[in-house]
């Protein structure tokens, strides 16, 4: 590996603080571009190696994704380890040091932060610490609490943007006193067993395991051309649902293709289009009920597309679609009070139960649920549902 002394050279400055402000945008993710404004000739040099455009702009444009490949064939490591290698606290002599350095994190003026520094000082663990030689775990604890709160980012990518080791977090020293600042930020208990670790690392927008959280999907292509984008093509090819992990999505961005992409709440509507339809489908998206990290990702990449969203009539489907309509710019999806009466003439309805909610796409919904104080289950409509979902029907 290549010494990472020249990276902090002037050459190297302006350009490795813009991608570090551009991950605090991102969330950590490796996505975008940063700009230099008037780059020097020593600037454009480095540039220069990273993409050939840099040497006819002034103001060259790198995208983080250049960036990091370039460093990993260079340096032979990628963005997060040489960001890391570089901010890396330095092993410190002592008690007082490792504090001053944990005081470094944004968040050293909140109460919870000077309490959780202070915990570690009164039961002799900053002292441990440091006459083990870890005094800098302070340090890196810090770095973590400075990336939280976070947007549903991966336990692995938020130890590997805030260390530059994706396992940094998985069982060792430092994710315990992490939790342990956590805990206190929060106002939780200390969590006995991974459950109650997980909803500590969830409260602070960090998923803990990033394959749990997945999203059915249906003849849904991607406009890119890696593994995930290919494994949807074959099933899209043969009408066979798939799921996507949040992982995989991680690893591999999808940018949903189609002008119209549907979604529905129950698996028994995706499953009956897989049967009846298969590859004659338009793109179904299954929420299965809860909107997961991974179907937000998903629905969130897909700005060029129309979203048809529904639900169950009952009051959290109405929630749910009524958010959907601010988050994803959807169209409700035979959601008018004429569907609804529909759904009733086929099945019985449960009680209508829950706290009433608006309905600004129709408002005599709301008021007409509220009347006959039945719920209907989308599945219910199933025969007008495949007829809009089958490919070939005019767009609504």
């Amino acid at each position: 590996m290549a010494d990472f002394d020249e990276l902090r050279g002037q050459e190297w400055r302006r350009l490795l603080a813009a991608a570090r402000r551009r991950l605090d945008k991102t969330g950590g993710e490796v996505t975008g571009s940063v700009a230099l404004a008037s780059p020097s000739d020593e600037e454009l040099r480095v540039l220069g190696r990273i993409t050939p455009r840099a040497a006819v702009n002034r103001r060259p444009v790198v995208s983080l994704a250049e960036l990091d490949a370039a460093l990993r064939a260079a340096y032979g490591a990628g963005l997060y380890k040489v960001l890391a290698r570089l901010d890396r606290p330095g092993r410190p002599a002592d008690v007082r040091a490792a504090l001053e350095a944990a005081m470094r994190c944004r968040h050293a003026n909140e109460g919870w932060f000077t309490g959780w520094l202070g915990g570690l000082t009164r039961d002799g663990t900053a002292r441990r610490l440091v006459q083990r030689g870890d005094g800098d775990l302070l340090g890196w604890a810090a770095a973590v609490l400075d990336r939280l709160p976070a947007r549903d980012v991966p336990l692995p990518l938020l130890a590997e943007w805030a260390t530059g080791d994706a396992t940094a977090l998985s069982g060792r020293p430092l994710a315990g006193l992490v939790m342990r600042a956590l805990v206190l930020w929060q106002g939780a208990p200390p969590p006995v067993g991974r459950a109650d670790e997980h909803r500590v690392w969830s409260d602070a927008g960090v998923l803990a395991d990033d394959l749990t959280s997945q999203v059915l999907v249906l003849d849904l292509r991607a406009r890119e051309e890696h593994a995930v984008a290919g494994w949807l093509e074959d099933a899209a090819a043969v009408g066979v649902p798939f799921r996507l992990t949040l992982q995989q999505l991680m690893t591999a961005p999808v940018t949903p293709a189609g002008q119209q992409i549907f979604v529905c709440e129950s698996p028994v509507v995706l499953r009956a289009a897989a049967a009846e339809l298969g590859a004659d489908c338009a793109p179904l998206v299954c929420t299965e009920g809860r909107l997961s990290a991974a179907c937000d990702r998903l629905l969130s990449a897909a700005p060029g597309s129309r979203i048809r969203w529904r639900n169950d009539f009952d009051w959290p489907g109405l929630r749910m679609t009524a958010a959907a309509t601010e988050r994803y710019a959807a169209s409700p999806w035979r959601m008018a009070s004429e569907d609804y009466l529909d759904a009733l003439e086929t099945g019985t309805g449960d009680p209508l139960e829950g706290t009433r909610v608006t309905t600004p796409w129709d408002a005599g919904l709301a008021t007409t649920m509220a009347r006959e104080r039945r719920a209907a289950r989308e599945e219910w409509l199933l025969p007008a549902l495949l007829a809009d979902l089958r490919r070939d029907a005019p767009e609504m």
